[in-house]
């Protein structure tokens, strides 16, 4: 959980960095998030980023910066997102400071 302009939201690790045949290279991490008492939950893309190393560990929530997630779940509601509302997940890109 995580406190954004007063309001209070879950958000997990949805996908790794990882290589992507779709887009012909890395796709970056992205983060599902949606409001503590809301249902719509939000996917946030962010850029690739520097490749991992072959053998690296894999990327854990724990290491996400809390000010990252904070920076983009706001980026995602002054872009639109609208969590308390009902409707379909949206997928919105956030560049590697998450506006």
């Amino acid at each position: 959980e995580i406190e954004v302009g007063g309001e209070t939201y879950v958000w997990r690790l949805q996908r790794q960095p990882q290589w992507s045949s779709d887009v012909a290279g890395w796709r970056g991490m992205a983060i599902a998030v949606r409001h503590k008492e809301g249902q719509r939950e939000a996917v946030l893309e962010f850029p690739p980023g520097p490749q991992p190393r072959y053998g690296a560990p894999q990327l854990k929530p724990s290491q996400i910066a809390p000010d990252l997630v904070a920076t983009a779940i706001a980026s995602a509601v002054t872009a639109g997102w609208e969590p308390l509302s009902r409707g379909k997940t949206v997928a919105i890109v956030v560049d590697a400071t998450g506006r």
